[in-house]
């Protein structure tokens, strides 16, 4: 069973193997080897986490079963959108999945942010999966965006509000 709680500087390498093993079984089929492995350096190098860890009002979470960490979350308030929380980062190890492990790290995440009235997170509109598990919980399409020349040609936008 996992137990989620805030994360430290002694889970970031364990973080950081989550990371990279997730996205390469979430994002080998989307994108090339080169792409993922950049998305992989980008956020689960030592580096990345540490300054995610050290965000000034960012939460940090990790799923622990007290041997191993089999998920975690990032997010923080928006610096661009009033009254709105987003999620950075979700990522649950594919060999936990579907166990309740990203459901209650999404509920952790929901309660973090006591002066937020939104909820907010942008996923390439490709990765099925994971805006199936977003709608279950509750999040809704409100845009969708394209980055030309980005690795993800088409962005969606969800929103769950808050305080309801």
């Amino acid at each position: 069973m996992f137990f989620v709680r805030t994360g430290g500087e002694r889970d970031l390498a364990q973080v950081g193997t989550l990371l990279t093993e997730t996205l390469h079984a979430t994002y080998n089929t989307l994108y090339s080897a080169d792409e993922v492995e950049a998305m992989a350096t980008a956020i689960a190098s030592p580096a990345a986490l540490k300054a995610a860890l050290r965000e000034k009002g960012g939460e940090f979470l990790v799923a622990d079963d007290g041997r191993k960490i089999g998920g975690m979350a990032f997010a923080g308030m928006s610096d661009r959108l009033a009254k709105t929380a987003v999620i950075r980062q979700l990522y649950v190890h594919p060999s936990h999945q579907r166990q309740g492990v990203g459901r209650d790290l999404f509920a952790e995440i929901e309660t973090c942010f006591p002066d937020a009235e939104i909820l907010r997170l942008e996923i390439d509109f490709r990765n099925a999966g994971a805006i199936a598990f977003f709608h279950a919980h509750g999040m809704r399409e409100i845009d969708r965006i394209e980055v030309a020349g980005d690795p993800a040609p088409l962005t969606v936008v969800l929103e769950k509000p808050l305080g309801l």
